[in-house]
């Protein structure tokens, strides 16, 4: 079967192309993908190609799809999993595989390392391992789109259980956000801090009592406050504020007297690679506050202040997550299945003839989570711009008019009119 692709040759040498791919053997699976959400990690992979941790030295020679947080359907079945998959299932991978036999050792991921698996494809095998690791997990949710985003889902699940806390006298970490807490997400309104919002009020088990959620601007603190509203989180028993700390003086002075008392932030997320914004999330714990530094900077040097006196006397700490595991994007799989719509993520929809653009220049593209449905040739386009392209383009029209019956939101529905009335990328 052909299949159409994206495949890195070396940094900044994105190819989009045609190609065969073999017959699978009896412990592989055919795949058709249909939609893949581009992650800055792919950005970084790309400038950085085979002294990327994930990608392999050879790259040049033998080239790998990107795209890691993608949705589809199996075509075809391996005989070794017949029993366990069928024809027709939906999907996501896990693509944290941890397996020492991949391609690159332990880090090995689809959409980094793999020569015939990645989300940027129209159709993928999917090899032994990601199966054998209990990587290739069933969807059963409506349409695709929340499948593919089940990976940067899981990132932020991940995130909230690897924070931990203590129990004066004793050693014992126990893992989890702080019940009842008081939780700060910094430069939060970003894609992923609005995963992070979303998840954490809307999770049963445990959530904060206090939530508060800043960035500098205030267009964007505006769009968060409208998908996941005050009176949304009041509902689960949050009390969640957006702030915006950039019209502040003295923010933490601000944000600790939020807490009552002063007494500061039990858990703190810092979602932008910035040195004063890390100083300032320090400088928010409370007591065995636990500042988890989520962001991924994207140089290897980088470093900012933290203060040891608390460490010492106010036993503070600090975490860091990159990516969940398996167990994690199985929740997210299931709130999705269960209603959770990450929606609230994408800002813009395109074609597979997009990903290279899009790609390489990603940090400079405004908005939230830009998702390329493989099997269709379309511009990337801000779903704010459907109404204008609409008056002399039929499908950006009916696009609009669903988009708007639901918030200006992505939906399934207009996924599926998508699917059905684009031009197929041939």
């Amino acid at each position: 079967m052909k299949t159409k692709a994206v495949r890195l040759y070396g940094k900044n040498d994105l190819r989009l192309e045609t190609f065969e791919l073999p017959t699978i053997k009896e412990n592989e699976i055919l795949a058709k993908v249909v939609c893949d959400s581009i992650c800055m990690s792919s950005y970084k992979a790309t400038h950085e190609a085979d002294i990327h941790k994930r990608v392999p030295r050879d790259v040049d020679r033998n080239p790998v799809i990107i795209g890691h947080e993608f949705a589809g359907e199996l075509i075809e079945i391996g005989s070794k999993w017949k029993d366990m998959f069928k024809p027709g299932d939906k999907f996501s991978i896990q693509p944290a595989l941890n397996d020492p036999e991949g391609p690159v050792g332990i880090l090995s991921a689809p959409g980094y390392s793999y020569p015939y698996v990645g989300g940027d494809a129209t159709y993928v095998i999917i090899p032994d391992e990601v199966m054998k690791n209990g990587c290739l997990l069933p969807y059963t949710g409506s349409g695709f789109y929340p499948a593919s985003l089940s990976e940067p889902l899981s990132c932020v699940i991940g995130a909230m259980h690897a924070n931990y806390h203590t129990t004066p006298g004793t050693y014992t970490h126990r893992m989890e956000i702080r019940d009842g807490g008081n939780m700060a997400i910094l430069a939060g309104v970003g894609p992923m801090g609005l995963a992070a919002v979303n998840y954490a009020i809307h999770r049963t088990d445990r959530k904060p009592e206090l939530l508060v959620v800043t960035d500098i601007d205030r267009s964007r603190l505006d769009r968060a406050k409208a998908l996941y509203s005050p009176a949304t989180a009041a509902a689960n028993g949050i009390r969640l504020e957006y702030i915006n700390t950039g019209t502040m003086d003295n923010p933490v002075e601000a944000l600790r007297a939020m807490t009552g008392g002063g007494r500061g932030y039990d858990d703190v997320f810092v979602f932008a690679p910035v040195a004063a914004i890390v100083e300032q999330a320090d400088a928010l714990l409370a007591f065995d506050g636990c500042l988890n530094f989520f962001a991924g900077p994207a140089k290897n040097d980088f470093k900012a202040p933290f203060n040891f006196y608390h460490v010492h006397y106010a036993c503070t700490h600090v975490v860091g997550t990159s990516g969940g595991n398996t167990d994690d994007m199985k929740e997210a799989l299931r709130m999705m299945s269960q209603g959770l719509d990450p929606a609230g993520l994408v800002t813009h929809v395109g074609g597979i003839n997009t990903v290279i653009d899009t790609t390489m220049n990603l940090p400079a593209i405004p908005g939230g989570k830009k998702l390329i449905y493989t099997h269709i040739d379309m511009p990337l386009t801000p779903i704010d711009e459907f109404e204008t392209k609409g008056k002399d383009q039929p499908l950006y029209e009916a696009l609009h008019s669903i988009c708007r019956a639901h918030n200006g939101l992505w939906n399934v529905e207009a996924e599926a009119y998508l699917l059905a009335h684009a031009n197929d990328i041939g």
